[in-house]
């Protein structure tokens, strides 16, 4: 296969016989899939797209601050609730189709929202449309992982991932040049992206529908919230306390970028935004670093997913110092400063992605797949929302602490990464 190096008929690992033997057009409707839904990612990004158009409506601050919490929160914490009623579904691809509609309906009633409403109107129905986005994303994030286990081979998985990441990043190049080359036509270009988003969403749920997936196990339905406190003990597990550990680390790479911007605005003044390019340079920077980077991250996840953790949290403390060292000789404002450090600081959180994600499905069996993504991303979403107290130390004490303590962090990920196992280097476990 041409994305993978691989025979079609190559060697399946990690899957049952007869999935192995439908698992080169498996791939290619996951590659499709993903790529179709990180477009849409891209085009609706809530730290970029769609707070520029809440401060173009007019939406109170308030309301535009909790655009990432009501995405990030809302996509993480339910899942740890969910995974137990998905597991009643023996083949979960329906679940994952049905939230990949639900994504794109919310995208469309953003679009429908920013044409029709201004100030807190548009705000609120906004902030509604992107909590159902959210939590619906939360459905395709517990499920996706484990079809992917169930239908791609092992030596795959992070493949289909990183091809997936470098197709939605060109689409998103693209949007970011058209922001860039028609400024004043900039509200209509963003609408016609949130319309984009909504059908490619849509259009990835018709898509995975049809890939083929066997039944499952679906033991473990039951009662949510029984199951959620009994999931806890998974927590017993000492390589998932690391790689939570090594995962909350390295949230430093999400959280950093609305830093480094407060801080080089705050050194260029007046001057900056017009300086630096406004809405569309910040997305190509984002869109560039994904492009260059996803593949080949898929690919050595795929290899070695412990090491692209820590190599990425390397990556990241370099990138963050840099930006400290940049404004300490006061060049953070120049032109090319700030690009500079998104595009270093988005290739590592490229990385930290494809790699978490990789090394939790490879690290997982298919009877704790489920349970050990829901689990993750329902701490780490915890973790999340106590990340909003770095804005009250950014208030008290500035954005070079913060990025100080990010850059601290990512750099403390990397020993704790190290220590985690080459799940890649063995096959897993026998599921008769």
């Amino acid at each position: 296969m041409l994305l993978t190096g691989e025979e079609s008929d190559g060697p399946c690992r990690d899957i049952a016989e007869t999935a192995c033997k439908v698992e080169p057009g498996n791939f290619s409707r996951h590659v499709a899939a993903l790529s179709a839904s990180k477009v849409a990612d891209g085009l609706i990004d809530p730290k970029l797209v769609l707070s520029w158009l809440l401060t173009v409506l007019g939406a109170p601050a308030a309301m535009i601050g909790l655009l990432v919490p009501v995405r990030e929160a809302g996509a993480l914490l339910p899942q740890l609730f969910t995974a137990g009623a998905l597991r009643q579904m023996a083949k979960r691809k329906w679940a994952w189709a049905a939230a990949a509609l639900g994504q794109g309906l919310a995208a469309l009633s953003i679009l429908i929202s920013a044409i029709t409403l201004e100030g807190a109107a548009a705000g609120a129905a906004i902030l509604g449309a992107l909590g159902v986005l959210a939590l619906c994303r939360s459905v395709a994030s517990v499920t996706h992982k484990d079809v992917l286990g169930k239908t791609v081979a092992k030596s795959r998985r992070g493949t289909a991932t990183g091809a997936a990441g470098t197709v939605g990043a060109a689409t998103v190049l693209s949007f970011g040049a058209l922001l860039i080359a028609f400024p004043e036509q900039r509200m209509e270009t963003v609408l016609c992206g949130l319309c984009v988003a909504g059908l490619a969403w849509i259009y990835a749920g018709f898509i995975f529908v049809r890939t083929k997936e066997d039944g499952g196990e679906t033991e473990g339905g039951g009662n949510m919230v029984g199951l959620a406190l009994s999931q806890l003990t998974l927590l017993k597990d000492p390589q998932l306390q690391r790689f939570l550990l090594t995962r909350g680390l390295l949230i430093s790479t999400a959280l950093a970028p609305p830093y480094l911007v407060s801080l080089a605005a705050k050194a260029g003044g007046a001057d900056f935004e017009e300086a630096f390019g406004g809405l569309g340079l910040l997305v190509i920077a984002s869109a560039l670093a994904g492009l260059f980077s996803s593949y080949v991250w898929g690919r050595l996840a795929d290899v070695s997913s412990r090491k692209v953790l820590a190599l990425t949290a390397l990556a990241a403390s370099l990138t963050l110092g840099l930006a400290l060292c940049l404004n300490a000789i006061g060049l953070i404002a120049a032109v090319w400063a700030l690009p500079l450090t998104i595009f270093g600081l988005m290739i590592a959180y490229q990385g930290v992605r494809l790699g978490r994600s990789t090394h939790l499905v490879d690290m997982a069996s298919e009877e704790t797949r489920a349970a050990y993504t829901a689990l993750s991303n329902t701490l780490i979403g915890f973790v999340l929302l106590a990340g909003g107290g770095f804005g009250f130390l950014a208030q008290a004490q500035g954005e070079v602490t913060v990025i100080a303590v990010f850059a601290v962090m990512s750099l403390l990920a990397v020993p704790v990464a190290l220590s985690l196992e080459e799940v890649q280097q063995a096959d897993g476990p026998e599921t008769g």
